[in-house]
This record gives C-alpha cells, structure tokens and sequence, in this order.
C-alpha cells in the first residue's frame, strides 16, 4: 500500500501546498482521501487525469471537497473517448446534492450522478476495490468521517478534521501510519470539537499506539514546526510534517 500526499494545507491552499488530498494505491487500485482547493491539478502530477478508481470524502467543507466540481467538469465534458463512466464517491449524507449547489445555481441545472456513483458513509466497515477500510464520524461542526484503509496485513488511518474524539482514538488502534490534522497551534487556539493541534494529535496517537505520525493540515498562518515540536513532546514513535509530493511505502 502507498500513500502520496496530493495537498496537505489546512483551510485554504499555500503557497507550497494545495489543501487536502491523499492517494491511495494498491494492486493497481487508487483511491482518494478528499479533493480540497487545488488539489486536481495537483494530483495530475502523480496520476493521469482519468485513473482515479474510488473518492472518499471526509466531509463537506470547501478545503476537502470543492474541486470535485472541477473534476465534475473534467469527467463530464472529456473532450476525448466520450463521457467517463460514474466513479465510486464516498460521502456524508447530502454530499451530491452540496457537490452540485456548488457547481450549479441550482440542483436541478446539472446531475453530478451522471459521473459520480454517490455512496453515503456512515461508521461502518466495507470495502473499496482491494482495500477494507472502517468509518467512524469524528468530532467536527459538520458530519465528518475519519477513515482506516488496511491491506496487505498494514493499515493508514486518516484522521479528516476533528478535535479530540474517542471515536478516533479507537480507529487508529495500532495503525502503522496515523496521517492527523493538527491545525491548530496549543496555547493559541481553543475551540472545542473543531480541530487538534500539534499536542493533542501526539497524545491521540499515543493512545491509539500508532506506530508512525504524519501530521497535516496545518494553514499557511500556523507554524508547522511548533506543532511539530509539541507533538514530540507527546509522542514517542516518529512524527513528521505532510508535505506535497512525499510518498510512504506501508
């Protein structure tokens, strides 16, 4: 199983980074944590445009989900080979009908059902081509689903946004990669059940017994390296920073 981070930046793209987006592969089989701002032409680095398999989305804020109406577009009106058949989207409940309000002046005005195979997450375990993965809903303002994909014997848990939640701790029970959010920065901001920061995403992988700490979606305003430090402080294992490009091997 491989993972590439496509975009990692939280709240809106970075200079250097695009927002969320994840890339899954196995067996010749890809798989996409979140489409965030920026994230398409991103991902065209690593894949072609068409070789998406499956579209797993966290929740529907814009930073996750809203260039899937670009990639909408892409599929829709491929200018060669015809129209692409639906591709599976796995998404909290309402997610075809945000997706399409966000293209469109209205619902009705264009079908995203007509490229996108829409499947409503909820906590569960089933499977996406070779992949078992589990959901469970995590703390955040809106429905939003953290994810663990196992194949192979090893497994990556994708926290999505959330604050400190049971539910995730569980989740990422002895994952061998925890890619978490830790947006926030500890002393500065504190907001309950909206995001991590740097301390709290160390100690969420501390009771999970995660083997390896990937922290992401930190915006362009927070310093990555002070949540880095704190999330040492905190956890024992290795820890590093998401960044654009970077590939893990599990």
């Amino acid at each position: 199983m491989k993972l590439t981070v496509v975009g990692c930046s939280g709240s809106f793209p970075s200079a250097e980074s695009a927002c969320s987006s994840y890339l899954v592969e196995a067996d010749g089989f890809r798989l996409l944590l979140d489409m965030g701002n920026g994230a398409l032409g991103e991902l065209q680095r690593h894949i072609g445009l068409y070789d998406l398999d499956a579209i797993f989305l966290s929740h529907l804020h814009a930073d996750h989900c809203i260039d899937m109406c670009a990639y909408f577009v892409a599929r829709y009106y491929r200018y060669e080979g015809g129209r692409c058949e639906p591709i599976p989207v796995h998404g909290p409940e309402g997610t075809e009908h945000r997706l399409t309000t966000a293209y469109a002046d209205t619902p009705s005005a264009s079908s995203m059902s007509e490229v996108f195979d829409f499947h409503t997450v909820k906590p569960s375990t089933f499977e996406i081509g070779p992949f078992t993965v589990h959901t469970e809903r995590v703390r955040h303002p809106v429905e939003a689903y953290a994810i663990r994909i196992e194949h192979g014997g090893r497994s990556l848990t994708y926290s999505g946004d959330t604050g400190v939640s049971e539910a995730l701790d569980e989740l990422a029970r002895d994952t061998d990669l925890f890619l978490c959010e830790a947006a926030f920065t500890h002393g500065k901001e504190n907001i309950p059940d909206l995001h991590l920061n740097g301390r709290e995403a160390g100690e969420t992988a501390t009771r999970a017994g995660a083997r390896m700490l990937v922290l992401t979606h930190i915006p362009p305003w927070t310093d990555p390296e002070v949540n880095l430090a704190h999330a040492r402080e905190t956890f024992a294992g290795p820890v590093e920073l998401a960044a654009p490009g970077t590939t893990y091997e599990l």
